[in-house]
């Protein structure tokens, strides 16, 4: 079985449209239903190693027929049976053949998803649900619940919702509910791991773009058009500071390299130059996948390892990278349920 995806896009496609701002109805927090390994109150202090939805055949086809699971740190499994598992399309019908939109914070602690219509975001530790705030938990006319990706950012403060290009994108401002759109043609390709601040891109003249910094309010704070021959093929992650880039650069995917670039110099960190960019140590056969900066100023790196007969990842390693020397050190490792059709790691 070929999942339906792999780990998270790196840009999140964005068009323009007046902020919303409107008050959110409460919703009452939903229950947990317990798998037979935990209960529900059991969850409390853990976080979401992956979160998954369970495949089964349907004629010459394998679609998800389970509900959302949650797997925990500890091992534990966690079932959501208030979320939807099966999209409704634009035209109102229900596709059986697809999932629902899911997401999981970077640290785990929070995930969000539909509850029946609307977009949701639940504490797992807690086990309460509540509405995206600002109106962004209902979605815009003529979108389909297909046509929508969540992120959210390390801590949970942050999400940015993405239309797959039938309606304008918004960044939510979990914190005081505020909604900001994204300028148009403009893609939000990260946010800081304390969820203050995003980096978007916007393609221009001359084989160049405009990577700016905003707040979490979409106030600007720093803008640098960069060469695009620098970044077109990377993953960047933005850190705390606003200025600072780490970038995977998967040219080559089984010799990935770490560059660190200083937006407010507008240059590759001496430590790691343009042209000697360090080599992940990583062992053969893992493919590094996606870089994000920590709070105490190091960085996650996930790398997956597919299944040789179709290629689709089976598993997945979770390391910490000094980014002046780029060595690594194993955090934590997992092999994905054989039975999931798709799956979501923190971040996600």
């Amino acid at each position: 079985m070929t999942p339906s995806r792999g780990l998270a896009l790196f840009a999140l496609t964005a068009a323009t449209v007046a902020p919303v701002i409107t008050a959110a109805p409460a919703v009452a927090a939903a229950p947990v239903t317990a798998s037979a390994e935990t209960t529900a109150g059991a969850v409390s202090g853990d976080s979401v190693r992956y979160a998954w939805v369970r495949g089964c055949a349907k004629r010459n086809l394998t679609v998800p027929c389970g509900a959302v699971t949650l797997t925990l740190l500890d091992g534990r499994t966690v079932t959501l049976a208030d979320a939807r598992v099966h999209p409704r399309r634009a035209d109102g019908k229900v596709d059986r053949n697809d999932a629902a939109p899911l997401a999981v914070s970077g640290d785990g602690r929070y995930v969000s998803y539909l509850r029946g219509d609307r977009l949701v975001i639940r504490d797992v530790a807690r086990g309460t649900v509540r509405p995206l705030p600002g109106g962004a938990d209902v979605l815009p006319r003529r979108v389909g619940q297909n046509d929508v990706h969540v992120t959210l950012s390390s801590g949970g403060s942050l999400a940015v919702i993405d239309y797959g290009g039938k309606a304008p994108a918004l960044v939510v401002n979990l914190g005081n509910g505020r909604t900001t759109s994204v300028a148009a043609k403009t893609s939000v390709l990260t946010m800081s791991p304390d969820g203050r601040h995003l980096l978007t891109r916007r393609d221009t003249e001359g084989n160049t773009a405009d990577f700016t910094v905003l707040d979490a309010n979409g106030g600007k704070v720093h803008s640098e058009s960069v060469p695009l021959a620098l970044f077109e093929d990377a993953q960047v992650t933005l850190a705390d500071d606003a200025t600072t880039l780490a970038i995977l650069d998967r040219i080559i995917p089984d010799r990935p390299r770490l560059r660190v670039y200083d937006m407010a110099a507008g240059a590759f960190a001496t430590k790691v130059p343009f042209g000697v960019a360090l080599r992940f140590g990583v062992p053969k056969g893992e493919l590094p996948q996606r870089l994000s900066w920590d709070t105490d100023g190091t960085l996650t790196l996930w790398t997956g390892r597919g299944d040789k007969r179709d290629g689709s990842f089976v598993s997945f390693v979770k390391r910490v990278v000094d980014p002046r020397t780029a060595a690594t050190r194993r955090l934590d490792s997992f092999t994905v349920k054989k039975s999931s059709w798709t799956w979501h790691l923190p971040g996600e």
